[in-house]
């Protein structure tokens, strides 16, 4: 086929009275695109998007082709819409404000910096849980959130009137993905378009790594970093490598007594021992007919954790019955029923696909996990816990005396519980597992220790109501799991404090104490400042681990506590049979409920209501806001792509260094570089919030880079935290890069394996940006991480030959060149790496430039995507 008009491949559908028109996958084939047929369902959906967006320059024949033949090639995706997060949404609608400003300096229209596409904003990660385990708790938190938020949520409300396409969902709705699965995800979209109305598949990408989840409703969508999502917002392509895609079967069904949180914390580790970074993977088999929609959203949330850009599950059966059981109209899902059958989108298990990998999982093998004690991929089996700590302790246990109270805390003691994060909230069954599991130990007297801070956080009001249905949100609430708020609270590190006087224990034999929590997310610094150990479960493991009160326990065996009686409770007494959770979802749940939760869905509160808007086509910037600031992006001197001449190590770092450890999200320390300009604004540190509050304001961020309290500079090895080495003197991070600059001294960085694993967080590249880093050299990157270091115009460079770090014996006095870029820039050139050493010797290694696609290579000339952005628009 050697050319070809596409209107020509347009059929259409009629649904009632309505006719849709579409590309139609099945005219390609006999046209010439053979091998569709028996495409991945997920590379299918990328050669519609190509095949309707096609142009001849920027998608070519090439293109299709290259889907066709799952051959790694550069193509041009272009999602139908984006959603947000408000931590890292508002930054990036910071950055588009500032944008704003730069394009009347450019003597251009600021109205052509306006979202292109549909976007969704949803307010989920300010929330923190400052009070628990009490009926006020939700109140209090939420006027604390709204006392604390005031000025960033008085410029999201300016945001939602000034752009057009941008929607906002007000806090206390929902988790961003939660709401997406629960109510914006359509499977199949529509618009009017050219006198016709047009279906074709939802897609989408996110700014947070967990938009993933909605793969579960068969939408194909992934987090980019906010840099990248601005860029689709504003009509660009996402430049991206056709993935490969590893197919995963499962088969059989699971055991009773294991849930999906066990289920995905095991295909977490099976993918991440397999390796599938930059992959699509694909599920099928025969058991996904045992998997409900809301156990497929749990395994495809985690695809972050296991690596994969996204976790795929087909449209069939399942998807419908959830499309209904959500309040999805009738009409919608008769269309996307139609619509996937007419392209070979609809599975029923039968289909021959072309996987060129694939994997096996009999469900029936599955048993109870936990995943820990820092890393989501680190499963642990429940009978294991217990020595899974004690080897990560590994010194003797200690025990302190807690002031006022009549217990003492002792390694190993649980002193957060909570259930919390989309992972879980997105699942019936496993939150109601969580409220009989929490009937059954109140009936019996059992308590949560008293040490415990225990938490629920719903993924959506939804949840509440279908507990509250069900008569065991009360029993919840009897262990402590209290309603604290509606967002991503512990996962996200909005844990709030511990009891100042369980603090003082803990700190005074610095003590290894732990947190279960029912999230995605466990690393290092992450949960709370004080706890060592984090631990992901399922909602009901989390209960029973506040009944139990530490890690140094064999919940598979050991016994909970005694009973009102004095009669020894053990774990399976009380575990819900997946009989009665059925029977309570049958009684509890029903398509009116979200219907009705969902009808108001953009109004909010009153206190979101009593909200000022400002009005203006561009922001009337506060030079006296802590929290929202006008970025220098548009105002720095764009860096010369040349060769990287003397530059000095800023630090060096190991394996699994994650956006957590470069660009913090948690509690802010008085005493760092952040901590100290917020106090310089006569901020008191109780109103410090977070910095995944303050990421509208690069002056808190780019001291907050690399200043996580668990970060290990090799070049401090004494001392742990964000310091480094700075004319033999030990220096924040920050401090030291501040002083580089005086002389103009470029700077890198050096680190392991997997650098940038985590959220999608934009702030990881601008922070490094903004401290003068010019080149990142790693063994490996995550993928998200390494395209927002492109976009900020840092270049991330990977060793060759099986060399790393370690080889190079660098103890960060050396002198760093690297040359080959004097040539030219493009896409994934090899480069040379010279270091000379405090003797004057020399050493020279070659290196691969990670500037993937030609379009990155525009992207990195121009001193990043916003900056090439902002002058096409201008043009």
């Amino acid at each position: 086929m050697s050319s070809f008009e596409k209107e020509s491949l347009t059929s259409t559908l009629k649904i009632g009275p309505q006719e849709f028109s579409y590309f139609d996958l099945k005219k390609a084939e006999k046209e010439g695109f053979e091998k569709l047929q028996n495409l991945p369902y997920s590379l299918k959906i990328l050669f519609e998007n190509l095949l309707r967006n096609f142009d001849g320059e920027t998608i070519t024949l090439e293109s299709l082709k290259s889907v066709e033949a799952q051959q790694e090639a550069e193509i041009s995706f272009y999602p139908t819409r984006v959603l947000m997060q408000d931590f890292t949404g508002v930054p990036a609608v910071v950055d588009l404000a500032a944008m704003r400003d730069a394009m009347v300096n450019l003597k251009g229209d600021p109205k052509k910096i306006n979202p292109l596409v549909p976007v969704d904003l949803v307010i989920d990660h300010s929330v923190m849980v400052d009070y628990h385990a009490s009926p006020k708790a939700f109140d209090e938190n939420v006027k604390l959130e709204f006392e604390r938020n005031n000025e960033r949520y008085e410029f999201l409300k300016w945001g939602k009137i000034a752009f057009k396409n941008f929607k906002v969902v007000p806090p206390g709705t929902g988790i961003c993905h939660q709401v997406n699965l629960e109510y914006l995800a359509k499977v199949v979209w529509t618009k009017d378009e050219n006198e016709r109305l047009l279906a074709y598949p939802d897609s989408l990408v996110g700014t947070d790594s967990h938009t993933t989840m909605v793969n579960g409703l068969s939408v194909l969508g992934w987090g980019v970093g906010g840099i990248e999502a601005e860029a689709v917002m504003l009509g660009q392509p996402l430049s991206m490598v056709i993935p490969g895609v590893v197919g995963f079967e499962l088969k059989g069904a699971l055991s009773n007594g294991t849930t999906a949180t066990d289920l995905v914390l095991t295909i977490t580790n099976i993918l991440r021992t397999k390796g599938v970074v930059g992959k699509f993977v694909e599920f099928y088999g025969s058991g996904l007919k045992s998997l409900s929609l809301a156990d497929r959203a749990t395994i495809a949330n985690m695809a972050p954790e296991y690596g994969a850009t996204c976790g795929f599950f087909p449209v069939d059966e399942e998807t419908l019955a959830y499309l209904r059981l959500s309040g999805r109209e009738e009409t919608q899902v008769k269309l996307v029923e139609a619509y996937a059958k007419a392209q070979g989108l609809w599975s029923t298990g039968d289909e021959k696909i072309d996987y060129r990998d694939t994997l096996s999982l009999e469900l029936s093998t599955v048993r109870p996990s936990l995943a820990g004690p820092k890393r989501p991929q680190d499963k642990v089996l429940l009978e294991d816990v217990k020595e899974s700590f004690k080897a990560f302790k590994k010194d003797d246990f200690q025990t302190a005396p807690v002031i006022g109270k009549d217990f003492n805390i002792t390694d190993g003691h649980v002193v957060i519980a909570a259930i919390t994060s989309c992972t879980n909230n997105s699942n019936p069954s496993v939150m109601i597992g969580a409220g009989i599991l929490a009937k059954k130990a109140a009936a019996l007297g059992l308590k949560s220790k008293p040490w415990v801070k225990t938490s629920l956080a719903p993924g959506s009001q939804v949840v509440t109501s279908y507990l509250e249905n069900a008569n065991l949100l009360k029993d919840l609430e009897a262990l402590g799991f209290n309603v604290v708020g509606y967002g991503c609270t512990t996962c996200i590190g909005n844990s709030g404090s511990l009891d100042k006087d369980v603090i003082a224990a803990i700190e005074s034999k610095d003590l290894n104490v732990g947190a279960v929590l029912s999230g995605n997310r466990n690393f290092e610094g992450r949960v709370n400042p004080h706890v060592k150990a984090n631990y992901l479960a399922s909602p009901a493991l989390v209960v029973a681990y506040a009944l139990a009160g530490t890690l140094t326990i064999d919940l598979s065996k050991d016994s909970l506590g005694k009973d009102n009686n004095g009669k020894e409770v053990y774990l399976k007494d009380i575990w819900p049979s997946q009989e009665e959770i059925g029977a309570c979802l049958k009684e509890s749940l029903s398509p009116e409920l979200f219907q009705e939760k969902y009808a108001h869905v953009f109004e909010g509160t009153s206190q979101w209501q009593k909200i000022p808007s400002a009005l203006g086509d561009t922001y009337s910037w506060k030079d006296d806001s802590s929290y929202i600031q006008n970025p220098p992006y548009f105002r720095m001197e764009k860096p010369e792509v040349d060769a990287i001449k003397e530059a000095k190590i800023l630090a060096i770092l190991g394996d699994s260094i994650t956006t957590d450890h470069i660009s913090p999200a948690g509690s802010i320390k008085k005493d760092g570089p952040a901590g100290k300009f917020l106090s310089s604004l006569g901020i008191d540190q109780k109103d410090f919030n977070s910095y995944g509050a303050r990421r509208g304001n690069h002056e808190v961020m780019m001291r907050g880079t690399f200043a996580n309290i668990r970060l290990q500079n090799e070049m401090t090895p004494d001392v742990q935290g964000g310091w480094t080495k700075f004319n033999d003197e030990v220096l924040s991070i920050y401090d030291a890069a501040l002083a580089y600059e005086k002389s103009s001294t470029p700077l890198v960085v050096f680190a392991g394996k997997e650098y940038g694993t985590g959220s999608s967080r934009d702030w990881a590249a601008k922070g490094t940006r903004l401290l003068g880093v010019r080149a990142v050299i790693a063994e490996s990157f995550e993928r998200i991480h390494r395209s927002n270091l492109v976009g900020m115009g840092v270049l991330p460079l990977v060793f060759e030959n099986g060399v790393t770090r370690k080889d190079l014996n660098l103890t960060g006095k050396e002198s760093i060149d690297i040359l080959g870029l004097e040539k030219g820039l493009s896409p994934k050139m090899s480069l040379d790496l010279r270091i000379t050493y405090p003797d004057s010797t020399t050493k020279s290694f070659k290196l691969l430039c990670r500037v993937d696609t030609k379009e990155e290579v525009k992207y990195f000339q121009e001193g990043g995507i916003l900056n090439f952005v902002l002058k096409t628009l201008h043009s």
